[in-house]
Parts: C-alpha cells; structure tokens; sequence
C-alpha cells in the first residue's frame, strides 16, 4: 500500500543485512523506518508494539530469529531464540507458527548454513503473507459487493475495530483488505474506525491508512457501535483476528466481542478476516483455551504520558477477548469465505483440519 503516494511494507530485508519496519508508535504523527539488527531488537519491537497485527507478528519474529542465528547459530542459541520471541506477545498464534517453520527448516542443517537459510524462508513467508491477504480482499470485495447491490446503489457503511490493515501485516490487510479492493472496483463506501482504546489503533492506525487510500471514514468512540447499529448506519462488520479456534471462537482486538453481540441483536453481518496462519487447529474452546494478554495497566490510567485516571486507582488491561463462533456470519479468508464453526472451516482446509 501506500504512503504519501510511496508504496511501502510494513517490514522489509535492507540491503545491508538488517530488517527494516515501519514504527507504528510514531503514528500518524510522523513516519519513522528503523533498522532491526539482532534477535533483542526484534523481539523488543514485537513487545513495544513498533510492530503489532498478528500476521506481521508473526514474519517479525521469523526474521528476529533469522537476525539471532547470524550471531549464534548453535542449537542452544536456536531452542534460547525461539524462546525469547515466544514469550514477547502470547495471544497471536501466527507467531509460534512461524517461528515453528523457521526451526522446522533450519534444525536439521549445519550451523554454518542455518543463518541464510532462516533469512530465506523469513522472505517466504512475507511473500506467503502478501499472497493471503491480496486474496483475503479479492474474496472479501465480493461479499462488499453483495452488501452494495442488495442496498440498492447506496453508500454502504462498514463498521471495523483495531487495525487489521496493511500495517497489521507485510501488505494490504486483513479486514481492510476487502475494503480497498471493493474500494477500487467502485462500491461507494463508509467506514466507520473504533478509536480501540487504550492504544487507540483505530484512530491512530486504520484511519491513517484510509486517510492516505483515499477511503471516506470517521472515526467513532469505541462504544458507539451498538448506537450505530440501532440507527440502521452499519451495513457491514469486518475484524481481524489473532487466533481462531478449530470450532470457530475468535480472539481479537478487546471490545470485539461487544461488537459481535451488538451486530447480533441488530441483525448486522459480523465477518472476520483471517489467514489460515491464524487459525489454532489444536484449540476448540477460545474462551477457556486462547491465552489473553494483559498489557502494562499505564496504558489505561494514562494518556501521553499524563495521568487521566483517579489517583490511587487500580488498572486492568485486558489486551484482546473472544468472540464465540455462534456470534459470527462468516470468516473471510485467502482460500475463500465460509460460515463460522468447524464445518465451514474444514471445507477450506480439509488437509489441517484432518491432522
């Protein structure tokens, strides 16, 4: 996608050996590439939210690990890397698994050639990622379209939480990817952006990317959803996600599974879009089974570096919930859509869900 009418990733080889990434803690305010040149700085990147989406967790940490076997390429300094980048963020299961393709791929070779070949397959799975999600929005456009034609010609208006764009991947998004491209087809559309509070993805992140893509949008407060879809001004719900269950349960962004219940009660279509990297196939129960993060509780009680909360209060930060699968129309994903649950999910990718 696009940046002052650059196109640019959200992570990328430099040619000098280093990882570069776009720092999304500087969002929107300024556009800063710093270089990652070890494990640490990788794995502190992931932990800072520098770089944050489950997908481009996921290719960050594949390339923190290659970075790390450039340095010490033993199998201690193997099994010591996978741990450290594990650790940084537990909920998104794209990074274990690609972390998993990196050791599967590099532990059976001698030290001396793991390192190129880690920087290689980190390079494949940006590109496996790119590929995802440019078919993620093919699939997802036509849904888009559908919404479009059965509104009669109107402008539609698309309710979406946190930030699954570009900048939550290598390369055009996850639950904006459909938008773009239905965008780019001639649907006239609205998206309506949930601030997502406390970090504020919403306004800071996805609006910047609509914002320089040309794509009308507003920003809402995170707890305008259900008022909107009482009022009849959501056509349309599209999230992200970080994990997906084999049963369908969805975590995600917290507040998501607020908006799930609104859409229910509304009659609102409630999509999630995701590649099949996000999906947990050893899990069945997301509430009892996905891990939640619980984040520094500083990023509640404050606001740039300014207490908003009542002095002496407690804070609890509850990074992502789970929305049950009962509550969701469909996923979207780069093999296609499908309904939520088991049945739906194992039609598109019968070979993992037999294994």
């Amino acid at each position: 996608m696009r940046i002052d009418g650059r196109p640019m990733r959200a992570i990328w080889a430099r040619a000098d050996g280093t990882v570069g990434i776009i720092d999304q803690t500087r969002l929107p305010w300024g556009v800063e590439t710093p270089a990652l040149a070890s494990l640490e700085d990788a794995a502190r990147a992931i932990e800072v939210m520098q770089v944050r989406g489950a997908p481009l967790i996921g290719v960050t940490g594949a390339f923190g690990l290659a970075l790390g076997l450039r340095e010490d390429a033993s199998d201690g300094a193997l099994a010591a890397g996978l741990a450290r980048l594990l650790g940084t963020r537990p909920t998104a299961v794209n990074l274990a698994w690609a972390l998993e393709r990196v050791r599967a791929g590099v532990a059976p070779l001698a030290p001396g050639e793991r390192a190129a070949a880690a920087l290689g397959i980190a390079e494949a799975l940006a590109e496996e990622d790119v590929t995802a999600c440019r078919a993620i929005g093919e699939h997802g456009a036509r849904l888009i379209a559908a919404v479009a034609a059965r509104a009669g010609g109107r402008r539609i208006n698309i309710l979406t939480h946190c930030n699954a764009g570009w900048l939550a991947t290598v390369d055009w998004g996850t639950a904006l990817a459909p938008i773009y491209m239905a965008r780019e087809q001639g649907v006239d559309l609205h998206v309506w952006v949930d601030e997502t509070r406390p970090r504020n993805q919403g306004a800071a992140l996805t609006a910047f990317e609509l914002g320089q893509e040309g794509v009308p949008h507003t920003i809402v407060v995170d707890n305008a959803g259900g008022h909107l879809m009482q009022h009849g001004q959501v056509d349309l719900c599209i999230v992200g996600a970080d994990r997906i269950t084999r049963l369908g349960d969805v975590a995600n962004k917290i507040g998501t599974y607020l908006k799930a219940l609104a859409a229910a009660d509304n009659g609102v279509p409630f999509h999630v879009a995701a590649p099949s990297s996000t999906i947990d196939w050893r899990l069945a129960d997301g509430v009892a089974q996905i891990p939640i993060e619980e984040r520094s509780p500083r990023e509640v009680t404050h606001l740039a570096g300014q207490r908003v909360a009542a002095p002496g209060s407690a804070a609890a930060n509850y990074a992502f919930d789970v929305t049950p699968a009962r509550l969701i129309s469909g996923f979207i994903t780069e093999r296609g859509l499908c309904q939520a649950g088991a049945g739906g999910l194992a039609s598109l990718f019968p070979e993992a869900a037999a294994a």
